[in-house]
C-alpha cells in the first residue's frame, strides 16, 4: 500500500494525485483535508484542517525557521499529525508520497516509513526544503529533464524521476479549434482557485484592446467554474494562463498556443516555470500582467507560435510514468531509475 498526502492549497496537487492513483497497481490511500473525489480507486483519510482560527494565536509556525509551518498548540495540527501517524501504524505502508506537506514527509520518515516527495520549482535550498528533499527515496519531477530545475544538488538529480507535466486529460485527442464564421479568434483566460493575482479591470481592458479576439474566462476575476474545461480549452485559438503545474499541463495536454503570466507565489514557483517555459521555447512568457496595449501583438505571437512544441513539456503517459515510480519504490525499496525524459 502506498499512502498519498495531497495538500488543500488550490486543486493541481488533487488532480495530480488522482492521475497517479489511476494508474498505480498498488492500493493508494489518500490523505487529505479535501474531500475523497468520487473517482479516487482507493481508501481516503480525511484530515482536519491546521490552518484555520486566528493567526495570531498560532506561535512561531516555522519552528525558528526548520519547518514551513507547525502551529503551536493548534488541536487541528495535532490532531492531523496524530491521525496520520495512527494511520501508519495501522496500516504499515511501503511508501508515503507527500504533495506537498515538509512536515507530513518528516512525520513519515520519523516513523520509519519510506517518503517520495513531489517536487516543485523555485528555489527549495531553505532548511525545511533541504530536509524533506535530502530524506525522500525519491523526488518526483512533473516536469521533462531536458529542462531541469537549475542549481539542484547532485545528489537531489540522481533520485529525481523526471515524468515530464501530465494532466487528467492525458490520452485524450486533441481537437482543432474551429474556425470562427465571424473572423475573430477565440482566447480563453484560465485561471486557478490557489490565487488571484490579476484584477476583473485588468481583464476588461486587455480584452478591449485586442478587438479582433473574442475572450471566455474559466477561474480568476468574475470567472465561472468548470468541472471539464477541455472543450473550452480545445475551443481557444490562445490560452492565457498563470504558471501552476496543473494549468500549464493541461493546456500542454490540448497543445494549444499560450500566453503565461507567473503569479506571485512562494519560493517562486511560477517564475521559475516561466524561465523553464521560455529556455524550452513552448509558450510566450510575460513576467507580468501585461498592459493593455501589449495583448494584441502577444496573442499574435502565441498564435504564430503555435502549440506542438508542448509535447516536449508533456509526453502524454507521465502519470503513468509516476504510478510505475512509485510502485517501484514502494516494491522493491530502492529509488527506481529511468531515462530521461
Amino acid at each position: 500500500m502506498i499512502g498519498y498526502y495531497v495538500h488543500h492549497q488550490g486543486n493541481g496537487h488533487l488532480h495530480r494525485a488522482r492521475s497517479i492513483a489511476a494508474h498505480c497497481p498498488l492500493t493508494v490511500t489518500g490523505l487529505s483535508s479535501l474531500p475523497a473525489p468520487d473517482d479516487w480507486p482507493g481508501p481516503w483519510v480525511r484530515l482536519p484542517r491546521d490552518d484555520d482560527g486566528d493567526p495570531a494565536t498560532h506561535g512561531d509556525v516555522t519552528a525558528g525557521g526548520r519547518l514551513h509551518w507547525a502551529p503551536v498548540l493548534h488541536a487541528g495540527h495535532r490532531d492531523r499529525m496524530a491521525q496520520i501517524a495512527e494511520w501508519i501504524a495501522a496500516t504499515s505502508p511501503a511508501l508515503l508520497v507527500s504533495d506537498v506537506s515538509v512536515e507530513v514527509a518528516l512525520l513519515a520518515r520519523l516513523l520509519g516509513t519510506p517518503t517520495a516527495v513531489v517536487a516543485m520549482r523555485g528555489e527549495r535550498t531553505d532548511a525545511p526544503h533541504r530536509t524533506a528533499y535530502d530524506l525522500a527515496e525519491l523526488l518526483l519531477a512533473p516536469w521533462p529533464s531536458t529542462l531541469p530545475e537549475p542549481g539542484w544538488p547532485g545528489h537531489w538529480r540522481a533520485k529525481t524521476v523526471h515524468t515530464g507535466a501530465f494532466s487528467r486529460f492525458d490520452g485524450r485527442s486533441p481537437a482543432p479549434a474551429d474556425e470562427p464564421t465571424d473572423g475573430t479568434r477565440r482566447v480563453l483566460l484560465l485561471m486557478g482557485s490557489g490565487g488571484r493575482d490579476i484584477s476583473a479591470a485588468e481583464v476588461a481592458a486587455a480584452r478591449a484592446a485586442s478587438p479582433g479576439w473574442r475572450w471566455a474566462t474559466l477561474g480568476g476575476p468574475d470567472g465561472r467554474w468548470s468541472a471539464d474545461p477541455w472543450p473550452a480549452l480545445c475551443a481557444a485559438d490562445v490560452v492565457v494562463t498563470h504558471g501552476g503545474q496543473n494549468a500549464l499541463a493541461e493546456c500542454a495536454a490540448a497543445r494549444r498556443p499560450a500566453v503565461v503570466v507567473p503569479q506571485e507565489r512562494p519560493f517562486g514557483e511560477q517564475a521559475a516555470t516561466g524561465r523553464a517555459l521560455t529556455r524550452g521555447r513552448l509558450a510566450v512568457v510575460t513576467p507580468r500582467w501585461p498592459d493593455a496595449d501589449d495583448w494584441a501583438a502577444l496573442l499574435e505571437q502565441a498564435h504564430a507560435q503555435g502549440g506542438d512544441r508542448w509535447s516536449h513539456w508533456a509526453p502524454g503517459d507521465g502519470a503513468t510514468h509516476a504510478a510505475r515510480a512509485l510502485a517501484d519504490a514502494a516494491s522493491k525499496g530502492r529509488t527506481p531509475r529511468c531515462a530521461p525524459r
